[in-house]
């Protein structure tokens, strides 16, 4: 064993015979004695500012970076191979089914997901890297139920998105502390894979997400050079785009891009996690209490600057700016419900290609020729770079405008509680993505919900019935709903209802809301892998 590091967990111990040998974890473990000094600066970093936004510091474009936003001569790293046209991109979880499903669907890429998508249990993570490893080099095929699944000759192109910055693995440790998530699902898919990739014509190519400053991209930069150099590929090879999902990375676009600028490969709008961020960072602003989740489209002020300043970004920097989910699942047996469901789908998609989008995201296998259909019929080329949308002028303030039509209902209220017993109840479980009336929902959704109510309680919200959101209302309304939860999200457990039941109880009371729910309730999943609760540092 390499010395300093323990593996707290035993799950899947063939998976991890494969996967956790003794120069991989050599290898996590110079990252982290190399990095997690910096990452827990950073994470400390994040406080500070967010007792500026609560003291009444307005956001802004930093002024210590101005020279960088004024430059016009620098841009980033051309398209790697396979990432040339991105019109199309699936994403999704891991597993074998999952993996093989969304390279056979024809899209241009696949978003393969450790973070959002996917609960982190260890066996989740470990059979992921074993399916990942395994796609790169033709042997997943496998049978399920009597049905065979085997990979297409010309899947998609692999991308990995791991965990964030925030998020702790506590069933390794390195010197008696748990590892960055970010840093153990890089290592090893890094690791086992970049040279395989290459050598098959593709590298390794990165989702990056939930960052909130431009010192956390470079972080992200100094790991790419040190790993490119720890196994002796070529400066450069890596490629990574950044969602862009907070609401302080909006202000900081162009400077994520400049310090990422040679592994760049451009930006994403992650648009729940943005709206989830922008709540929770006004936080303590009455003015910022928005309407029913449903309201809160990509058309809304706050929402369409953002859009129209990362793909003028993007393109003055030469790199993709990446359109948003399509979360949509095609609705059997109710023909009208699904023309109309995936009529949204079109709608969304033209918006985004006619705005100056490279391309965009869906979920499920059977939307991608709508996607398809859309760019094809709107983006000749392969993308849109040559788009430098000059007319856009967005200011800060634009950005920060609460100002959005609609109001807080009582549905709206109702379909929140249910969302966050359902999803919470589902990923304890070891469910990451789970189907909601016809959406494929992942964390992003169930954090929007979860944050609503908070802000809903917290300003004494009125609804459109009259009453008003408060602890005593939305608790009635978890004990009403948990006894339907199993009816909404089936295979959940009972006792893992309970806890979301009672976590959500204890959100509503909360001065603040907590920052993620995945690192309130990771220990959950942490005990169940049998790492010591000493090394949990999240608590509820």
């Amino acid at each position: 064993m390499v010395k300093g590091v323990q593996v707290h967990s035993n799950v899947a111990p063939k998976a991890q015979g494969e996967i956790l040998t003794e120069d991989a974890l050599q290898f996590l473990a110079a990252l982290h004695r190399t990095f997690e000094p910096t990452r827990q600066a950073l994470l400390f970093a994040r406080e500070d500012v967010q007792r500026q936004i609560d003291s009444g510091v307005p956001f802004d474009f930093p002024k210590e970076t101005a020279h960088i936003r004024a430059e016009p001569s620098w841009h980033c790293a051309p398209p790697a191979p396979g990432l040339e046209d991105r019109r199309v991109e699936i994403t999704g979880p891991t597993d074998r089914k999952m993996v093989i499903n969304a390279l056979n669907s024809g899209a241009k890429t696949f978003m393969a997901d450790f973070e959002d998508s996917s609960a982190p249990t260890f066996s989740n993570l470990i059979n992921g890297q074993v399916n990942l490893r395994d796609a790169i080099r033709c042997q997943i095929d496998f049978e399920s139920g009597g049905k065979p699944y085997k990979l297409s000759e010309n899947p998609a192109v692999l991308i990995v998105r791991p965990r964030g910055w925030h998020l702790d693995e506590p069933r390794i440790t390195v010197d008696n502390a748990p590892v960055s998530g970010s840093l153990f699902d890089f290592a090893l898919y890094f690791y086992h894979n970049a040279k395989e990739l290459i050598k098959r014509g593709s590298g390794p190519y990165f989702y990056l997400p939930k960052m909130e400053h431009y010192l956390e991209a470079r972080l992200w930069n100094d790991v790419f050079l040190f790993s490119q150099s720890y196994i002796k590929i070529p400066v450069n090879t890596i490629r990574a785009t950044v969602l862009i999902e907070t609401l302080p990375a909006a202000f900081q676009m162009e400077e994520i891009l400049f310090e990422l600028r040679n592994h760049s490969s451009g930006l994403n709008c992650g648009r729940w996690d943005y709206i989830f961020s922008f709540i929770k960072k006004h936080r303590a602003d009455r003015r910022a209490v928005l309407p029913d989740r449903k309201d809160v489209t990509m058309t809304v002020p706050f929402m369409d600057s953002y859009v129209r300043l990362l793909i003028q970004t993007c393109h003055r920097r030469k790199v993709a700016a990446m359109g948003g989910m399509a979360a949509q699942i095609p609705i059997k047996g109710d023909a009208k419900a699904n023309e109309i469901a995936m009529n949204k789908v079109r709608a969304d998609k033209l918006r985004e290609v006619t705005a100056g989008h490279d391309g965009t995201w869906i979920a499920h296998p059977l939307i991608h020729q709508i996607a398809r259909d859309v760019f094809d019929e709107n983006m000749l080329g392969p993308n849109q770079y040559h788009v430098l949308r000059q007319d856009v002028k967005v200011a800060a303030s634009d950005l920060v405008n609460p100002k959005v039509p609609g109001q807080i209902t009582e549905v709206g209220v109702r379909e929140n509680v249910i969302t966050t017993l359902a999803y919470t109840s589902a990923w304890i479980g070891g469910n990451g993505c789970i189907p909601l009336n016809f959406m494929m929902e992942d964390a992003a959704t169930a954090e929007i919900a979860r944050v609503q109510l908070w802000q809903w309680v917290k300003y004494n919200a009125r609804i459109d019935t009259g009453e008003h959101v408060t602890v005593a209302y939305v608790d009635k309304l978890i004990d009403e709903l948990a006894s339907q939860t199993k009816k909404v999200a089936p295979g959940v457990q009972d006792k893992h209802v309970k806890i979301s039941a009672d976590y959500t109880k204890g959100q509503i009371r909360k001065e603040w809301p907590s920052e993620f729910l995945t690192s309130d309730l990771m220990p959950y999943l942490a005990v169940e892998d049998g790492a010591p609760a000493k090394f949990q540092l999240s608590k509820m």
